[in-house]
């Protein structure tokens, strides 16, 4: 048995920004499915990456959403993803549960408290677990 080759990096950035874009209108999978004419399972595929969006399909979710078309491909560069690893990160957490509830919650908090739980997180990355016990 074949197994099948992992989902490109694109198509799992395209899928985390569906996700967001989803989740930030709490809308469910198949409210978005029904409205565009698929089912909430190819949603599901679609914001893992696992499935590619087709561009007609794409165009309609931008519509019913309200997001430019360009917004899905922010953070790549024009050759694909940037090499620092930067979007391929992003689209994993976004696409992860905890990503996208994440995103929601900074959404919500003031831009001051936004940069004060950045400061918390940027000192995690800069203090490693284990650092000072």
């Amino acid at each position: 048995m074949k197994s099948s080759p992992a989902p490109h990096p694109i198509d799992v950035h395209v899928g985390a920004r569906l996700r967001l874009a989803r989740t930030a209108r709490e809308l469910s999978q198949e409210a978005v499915g029904a409205t565009i004419g698929v089912t909430a399972q190819q949603i599901q595929k679609y914001e893992r990456g696992t499935n590619r969006i087709s561009a007609s399909v794409l165009f309609r979710i931008c519509g019913f959403l309200g997001r430019p078309l360009a917004w899905f491909f922010e953070g790549l560069e024009p050759t694909g993803p940037a090499s620092d690893g930067g979007p391929d990160a992003f689209a994993t957490l976004m696409a992860s549960g905890e990503g996208a509830q994440m995103a929601l919650a900074m959404a919500r908090l003031s831009p001051a408290m936004r940069r004060k739980v950045l400061a918390v997180v940027r000192a995690f990355l800069h203090d490693p677990p284990g650092g000072d016990d």
